[in-house]
């Protein structure tokens, strides 16, 4: 046999993997994607080599490649991709599992108000203020001696949503069969409350199955944006309908790929969605009380993120993160008041985060990272104005915050600290893969994606690890709730509810 070149393939691809991953390339999704390429290129050239160039006889050889091609064979007919970790690993499963837990919906109706009275809040995704920040809770970091402890633990239908609390309740989204239902559970106990189903069902390989926005709970309803894009209104307490829209169809809206996952924003008297121009704009507001259209704006594609209100220049508007462009508008007809050109390269996901002295930092993934810019006014209307570009940050999916002057994030699933004032990092420690965080109070409160929980202190020098558990086993995307003591968290699989040991407020 002629073995040199056979080496030589080996010793290029071993090469090529260790520039690959010790390289300058800075984000690990495009390393694995360059990792697949050179094994496919590798494979490819071996095979090269074994048909021509081995000098093996001809028999040996096509019954080499028969072999092989009968494993090929074998393997697509019995394996399949099961979507993908945030780092574009592909998981891997057998072809006659079910695609999703085979769960039976729950009842239709109502079973009655739950056992839980609890002033417990959390009604809109990342928190009770939409910003991933818990004020007034002050955890106690000893899990050893004082451990979460389990409430209750159930199997739950696919997807990315999150939990919204209030009332007793905890709602969210998911995916069973051909039904996308929004469901309530019993804070106290989680046996399901009411469900709303409706006949839709979102799949894609890379994004997964089901809906992907959290429930947002005001004025004694549900506001539910689904996979598809159809917005429901519900009763808080029945799941009865009050109005639906197919926010898409109406606008002649751009379907993101990976789906719509925009959390509607509740205002006094408006629910404002993500709609992606078309005939109606980014952005669309319907009344709160019976789904009439109230306006509807702004000429770019929907993106991921989901709108915030906040105040800038002295003004309260609704800022939309795009697929190109930051908007901001102004709540009562939608005005656009400023548009910031954002880069078109990679999807946004990640809410803006709002900083001192009316600057906005938005971020996303895949080598881009975050830029900075203010909004101020001036003689003919706003201006906004970068600060700094940054490679630092790429939040692929998951949001930043604001901690005694730092910016914490999870930079391409490690945890990181960024000067505001400046863009340069500060440190850059511990991977929790592509997950979420909340700050709570002091600690960053973080949902890996692995499945585990941790809290963590966040401090100029770098992270001190407090606790850790794993009521999870297998990849979530999803953010964690935290209604007073009471944390929620849930993957495309199972849901669990704990109670957290508190401390007392710091003196002074």
């Amino acid at each position: 046999m002629r073995w040199w070149p056979a080496v030589a393939i080996v010793a290029l691809s071993v090469a090529f993997h260790l520039w690959i991953w010790l390289g300058p390339e800075p984000t690990r999704q495009f390393r694995m994607i360059r990792t697949f390429v050179a094994a496919f290129l590798t494979v490819s050239l071996l095979l090269v080599w074994f048909l021509f160039l081995s000098r093996l006889r001809a028999r040996t050889r096509w019954l080499g490649l028969g072999v092989l091609l009968a494993l090929g064979l074998a393997l697509g007919a019995t394996v399949e991709i099961r979507g993908v970790t945030g780092d574009l690993l592909p998981l891997m499963a057998w072809r006659w599992s079910p695609h999703d837990r085979q769960l039976s919906p729950p009842a239709l109706e109502s079973r009655g108000a739950p056992r839980s009275d609890a002033p417990a809040r959390s009604p809109q995704f990342l928190g009770p203020d939409r910003n991933a920040v818990i004020r007034g809770v002050w955890l106690d970091p000893d899990w050893v001696e004082r451990p979460p402890r389990e409430i209750w633990r159930r199997p739950i239908g696919a997807g990315w949503a999150s939990f919204a609390v209030a009332d007793g309740l905890a709602v969210t989204l998911e995916q069973r069969g051909d039904q996308e239902l929004v469901t309530a559970y019993d804070l106290a106990t989680g046996e399901p409350v009411w469900a709303h189903a409706d006949a839709v069902r979102f799949e894609n390989t890379i994004a997964g199955i089901g809906p992907r926005s959290t429930p947002t709970i005001a004025a004694g309803r549900v506001f539910t944006m689904g996979a598809t894009g159809l917005l429901n209104a519900l009763d808080l307490a029945t799941g009865e309908p009050k109005w639906s829209r197919d926010v898409v169809a109406e606008h002649g809206g751009w379907m993101p790929e990976w789906g719509k996952s925009c959390s509607p924003l509740a205002l006094v008297d408006l629910v404002v969605v993500c709609a992606g121009a078309g005939r109606g704009g980014a952005l669309a507001a319907y009344r709160l009380g019976d789904g009439e259209p109230a306006w509807s704006s702004g000429d770019d594609r929907a993106a991921y993120a989901s709108p915030i209100l906040v105040t800038l220049a002295g003004v309260q508007q609704v800022v939309s993160v795009n697929d190109g462009t930051v908007m901001g508008h102004d709540p009562g007809d939608g005005t656009v008041l400023w548009k910031y050109e954002w880069s078109r390269e990679q999807p946004n996901v990640a809410a803006p985060l709002v900083l001192p002295e009316n600057r906005l930092m938005v971020s996303k993934g895949y080598g881009v990272g975050a830029e900075l810019f203010s909004v101020k006014r001036g003689t003919f209307g706003f201006v906004t104005e970068r600060i700094w570009k940054s490679p630092r940050l790429k939040l692929k999916f998951t949001h930043a915050v604001l901690h005694r002057g730092r910016i914490y994030g999870l930079d391409d699933g490690v945890l990181a600290c960024l000067d505001p004032e400046t863009g340069e990092r500060c440190w850059k420690k511990g991977r929790y893969g592509h997950g979420q965080l909340l700050l709570v109070e002091d600690l960053l409160l973080i949902q890996a994606e692995n499945g585990e929980v941790l809290l963590v202190e966040p401090t100029p020098e770098g992270p001190v690890e407090r606790a850790r558990i794993r009521p999870l086993h297998s990849k979530t995307w999803n953010v964690p709730t935290l209604a007073g003591n009471l944390l929620l968290v849930r993957n495309d699989r199972e849901a669990v509810a704990f109670e957290l040991a508190l401390r007392p407020a710091p003196s002074g």
